[in-house]
């Protein structure tokens, strides 16, 4: 995640540049590069300095990134055609924590769709397939 919001590729390339939607100067909102069988097109927002959770985000990181998942889950809502948005977030390894820089889930929702009784697909999403997603999140927050 931070090389990625730094400006590279994450050490991975799994996530590129078109991946990221909307990029403010505390925070960065990007398509996530695995999906629930359902929910299709969920996005990251993260902050752009590392905090690896909640127990260390200092207070204005912590409002640049509620108010960019704010943009996005409306953005989500208005571009994906969806029946509302969910999102989470979670601390230490008792609370699901997988990834140790400090991040918040933004999901499409829509009636039945069972996510929270899924997994996501084991495979990353391939890049062509996250960009339809990007694309379109892109245009709305930034146009």
């Amino acid at each position: 995640m931070c090389r990625l919001v730094g400006g590279g590729e994450d050490e991975h390339r799994i996530n590129t540049q078109r991946d990221i939607v909307k990029r403010d100067p505390l925070a960065t909102a990007y398509v996530a590069p695995k999906w629930w069988p359902n929910n299709h097109g969920n996005v990251l927002v993260v902050p752009n300095t590392h905090h690896e959770n909640l127990y260390d985000l200092p207070r204005a990181d912590g409002h640049a990134v509620h108010d960019l998942v704010r943009e996005v889950a409306i953005a989500i809502r208005e571009t994906y055609g969806c029946a509302g948005t969910s999102v989470r977030q979670h601390n230490e390894p008792a609370g699901n924590q997988e990834v140790w820089h400090y991040h918040v889930h933004v999901y499409p929702r829509y009636d039945g769709d069972e996510l929270y009784h899924s997994r996501p697909y084991p495979e990353y999403i391939p890049a062509e397939e996250r960009w339809v997603h990007a694309d379109r999140l892109r245009a709305h927050l930034n146009g």
